[in-house]
């Protein structure tokens, strides 16, 4: 019998759009022979699709793997009754990046309603989004970290000259102004002075209440994936390879619309010692979270003085061809539909944990 899998996908996020690219290749190359997969989209005004709706939304080249009339134009059941002929969902597969989806309100909800689901779990999520909090955890690890400073939107539009002051007097310029919570380079910005610094809050505060600034480095961007519950494992690390020096901030469209500015590099141009010296952090970094399923630890090593920093933990990574989540477990010797299968498995084993805590006294 196969295993009956909600892809759901979309959302209320500046990365909707990667999302949608998420789940088609999550569609494409999941396993049709153990899974019934059902895409459930909701949009960008938070409203939920039936998958003859959410079909819609992907590709045409995705489209044509399903045939839509066996959705019967319906809503899928998470839990309760339904009938044989469009039964419960057996795990969903949440590809959501950013807010509403990445940052535990929807894992909450599914754990709400009793359902598997793959990846991180609320608490993970939601420290793993917010990077302040994350940088926090980060610190009690011992983990290396670039100096930053943060500060709320109401802060900043109540005393716009003494937060350009306080970054003037911690960071200085160059530095990079980020939504607290919101990936993919979105709302991200570089300030090279006052003026720019000012445009730069003013973008991130129209993504985030919560806004980061970080020190301009002299580095280059290294990642790795890792995959696992209790005992978490690791991939080679990979690493971006930008071939025009004078534009090293990957930016969204750097990312996603294959400028060909870059190149992501399995594994990354490093020797073996430091590529271990990776791994062993980024399962620590996956732990100070408390992840589970999946994440993506994103390091900066400084050719200035050759030491290693953590920058952040993406606990729902980017799952597009482009992404380097997938690339990186290839390059270990896993494809993409062994991942999913493995993903899968673990969110039934941490499912069967959890419900092993009583919940009455």
């Amino acid at each position: 019998m196969k295993t009956k899998i909600g892809v759901v996908f979309g959302g209320r996020s500046g990365e909707h759009e990667v999302s949608v690219r998420s789940a088609k290749t999550v569609i494409e190359q999941i396993d049709k022979v153990k899974y019934d997969v059902f895409p459930m989209a909701i949009t960008k005004e938070g409203n939920w699709l039936n998958p003859s709706e959410s079909l819609r939304l992907l590709p045409e080249t995705t489209q044509a793997i399903f045939n839509e009339t066996n959705f019967q134009n319906k809503s899928v059941v998470l839990v309760g009754n339904s009938d044989e002929k469009f039964p419960p969902i057996d795990v969903v597969f949440p590809v959501l990046h950013g807010t509403y989806g990445e940052d535990g309100t929807i894992q909450g909800l599914f754990e709400m309603a009793g359902i598997p689901s793959v990846g991180c779990d609320v608490l993970a999520s939601s420290c793993g989004m917010d990077k302040v909090v994350m940088k926090t955890l980060f610190r009690d690890a011992e983990l290396p970290l670039c100096r930053y400073v943060w500060f709320l939107r109401s802060e900043w539009e109540n005393a716009q000259a003494a937060t350009i002051k306080l970054v003037e007097a911690k960071l200085g310029f160059p530095c990079f102004v980020k939504p607290a919570n919101l990936g993919s380079s979105v709302g991200v910005s570089r300030a090279d002075d006052a003026e720019s610094l000012r445009e730069a809050i003013k973008l991130a505060a129209e993504y985030d209440r919560k806004i980061i600034v970080e020190e301009s480095l002299e580095m280059r961007e290294i990642e790795c994936a890792v995959l696992g519950n209790d005992q978490p494992q690791a991939s080679l690390p990979g690493e971006y390879v930008i071939h025009d020096e004078s534009k090293k901030f990957l930016d969204y469209t750097e990312k996603y619309t294959g400028t060909g500015n870059n190149d992501f590099v399995v594994p990354a141009l490093i020797s073996q010692e430091l590529s271990q010296k990776i791994q062993q952090m980024a399962v620590t970094a996956f732990k100070a979270v408390n992840g589970s399923g999946l994440a993506r630890v994103d390091f900066f090593l400084r050719t200035d003085n050759g030491s290693l920093i953590v920058n952040e933990i993406n606990t729902l990574p980017g799952l597009t061809d482009a992404s380097g989540y997938p690339k990186m477990w290839a390059g270990s010797g896993l494809d993409f539909p062994q991942v999913i299968d493995k993903l899968v498995e673990l969110a039934f084993e941490r499912h069967a944990d959890k419900m092993r805590n009583k919940t009455s006294f």
